[in-house]
């Protein structure tokens, strides 16, 4: 399918009569309530000059259910032109046909620092503006028939997104919700998914202000709202849970080394051969949302083996209550202190 030359495509949101628009992620103000929204301003694949996919994009009739957010992990460039965006998604494009192989861009739009949202795979911004379909992606294995992926210029280790990217990346997403019904609360990280520090801990950390956001614009109210997940352990990390996820390493039968509590070069090279052993994507050491639902199992508690001894040193720092006898996914959370919060949900009267 070739490029089209559609171009620049504008849109915005429909405010509620006399409402201030909040200017920035940690402005402080309530964000007005609208009764919908409208497309953001957004520039398509021929707006950018993006190639021509190689092959057809597989086009699901089902709607996605959430939208996974990403970080590009290039450099927090200064330049923030139209221009400098438009580079930044040629690049991508150019290498996820070249280096990955793959038949277009993988996610499905794409945030600049500058706030110009880009669309990112050809006919994304066609079909959700149908708002019956799912364009299949290549964001995340295992999502990509089920989530929408965006991705946000930059590195957000340890620095947020500038307010103009926030309030772009705010404003999509509560369009891409509109679109498809999809509540806000089902925001998420790509590391909630895989063994990688995307969006970075700062971004990541900003993900449940976002859902309140983006519920504040579709007219919802809810709090900030932390979905269940798993931590992200990666070298040179301490704590018990490091000690827990080497007890699990050596019930896996990845390890025969006694924990220490200490993420050190052992633990890293038990973890990459947990991954390699079954079937990561990346083995990469980096121990997250991909490994962990695979290495914390179904515990019996009382059991005396590795895995118990992980849910005890937990329980000595969290305590037992509310820890069943057996231990599954959501106690596991629960001890590693990701089970989350529960959605507050509610239409907002005003």
């Amino acid at each position: 399918m070739g490029v089209t030359r559609r171009g620049l495509l504008v849109g915005g949101l429909t405010l509620a009569a006399g409402a201030a628009v909040d200017l920035g992620p940690f402005a402080g103000r309530a964000l007005a309530a609208t009764a919908g929204t409208n497309q953001p301003p957004m520039v398509d694949c021929g707006g950018w000059g993006a190639r021509a996919n190689r092959e057809i994009v597989p086009v699901w009739n089902q709607k996605p259910v959430k939208i996974l957010v990403h970080h590009t992990a290039t450099p927090n460039q200064a330049d923030v032109s139209q221009g400098a965006a438009f580079g930044l998604s040629r690049s991508i494009q150019n290498f996820h046909m070249d280096r990955r192989g793959w038949l277009d861009t993988g996610q499905h739009f794409t945030v600049s620092r500058g706030g110009f949202a880009m669309e990112g795979r050809h006919r994304s911004l066609e079909i959700v503006r149908a708002g019956r379909q799912q364009v299949e992606g290549a964001h995340c294995t295992g999502q990509n028939v089920v989530a929408v992926g965006i991705e946000n210029e930059g590195t957000y280790i340890s620095v947020d997104p500038p307010p103009a990217q926030w309030n772009r990346l705010r404003d999509l997403c509560a369009w891409i919700c509109n679109r498809y019904g999809i509540a806000p609360t089902e925001l998420y990280g790509h590391r909630d998914f895989k063994n990688t520090a995307c969006p970075g801990d700062r971004l990541y950390s900003l993900l449940p202000r976002l859902r309140s956001d983006v519920a504040g614009v579709l007219g919802q109210r809810v709090s900030a709202v932390v979905k269940a997940s798993w931590p992200l352990l990666q070298a040179g990390d301490r704590g018990p849970e490091v000690t827990a996820a080497q007890y699990l390493l050596r019930d896996a039968h990845a390890t025969t080394a006694a924990p220490t509590g200490v993420f050190d070069t052992a633990t890293d090279a038990a973890v990459r051969r947990f991954q390699a052993a079954t079937g990561a994507e990346e083995v990469n050491g980096l121990l997250g949302g991909e490994s962990w639902p695979v290495l914390a199992r179904t515990t019996l508690r009382g059991t005396g083996g590795d895995a118990d001894r992980a849910v005890d040193t937990l329980v000595a720092v969290r305590g037992a209550e509310g820890v069943p006898d057996l231990v599954t996914t959501p106690a596991w959370q629960h001890l590693l202190g990701t089970a989350g919060a529960p959605a507050n949900l509610t239409s907002d009267p005003r």
